[in-house]
């Protein structure tokens, strides 16, 4: 059975204040409007989830309900895992063993440079889409990956990517 997990990194955060916390980092209006746009693009691709985990950090946050209201899906279905903010590749296949034998298609949101990690473990480095100057998942990216397991066990190199979007692709789309 091929079920598909959805990667998302949180959209564009707001820096102009030095005196907030990481964790409570709002988005800025760019990322607002990038975290619709996904939004908009997945309503229109059929991309709705089974099961939502996402990070509890306020610029995550933000970008899944934005993203739930846009595709008419519940705000009460989001699962919230504070083991997601900044985990690592271990923490994030802990917290996504649950959700991957409850869904066949799995979306969650966070952060770099786990969710990138997540993402080269899954599918391997060969020919995953980079920007220009290198990096993988920038803000807003949405990374569509097949996961081929009879046994529904995440393992190294077992995933294929599908597709990887980007706000500047979409908005390009439309």
């Amino acid at each position: 059975m091929v079920k598909q997990l959805l990667i998302l990194r949180h959209a564009k955060s707001d820096w102009g204040t030095a005196s907030i916390a990481d964790f409570d980092r709002p988005l800025n209006k760019r990322g607002e409007k990038s975290a619709t746009l996904m939004g908009k693009w997945m309503k229109q691709h059929g991309l709705g989830a089974d099961y939502i985990i996402s990070s509890p950090a306020l610029r995550a946050r933000q970008t899944i309900e934005r993203l739930c209201r846009v595709m008419d899906l519940p705000l009460e279905h989001i699962h919230w895992d504070k083991r997601i903010y900044l985990a690592s590749v271990e923490t994030l296949l802990e917290v996504l063993t649950h959700a991957y034998n409850e869904a066949d298609r799995v979306l969650i949101v966070g952060h770099n440079p786990g969710l990138e990690e997540l993402l080269v473990y899954l599918c391997g480095s060969d020919a995953l889409p980079r920007t220009q100057t290198g990096k993988l998942l920038t803000t807003a990216n949405l990374a569509q990956v097949m996961l081929q397991n009879d046994d529904n066990v995440l393992r190294a190199g077992t995933a294929e990517l599908r597709q990887l979007m980007r706000p500047k692709e979409v908005a390009g789309q439309g």
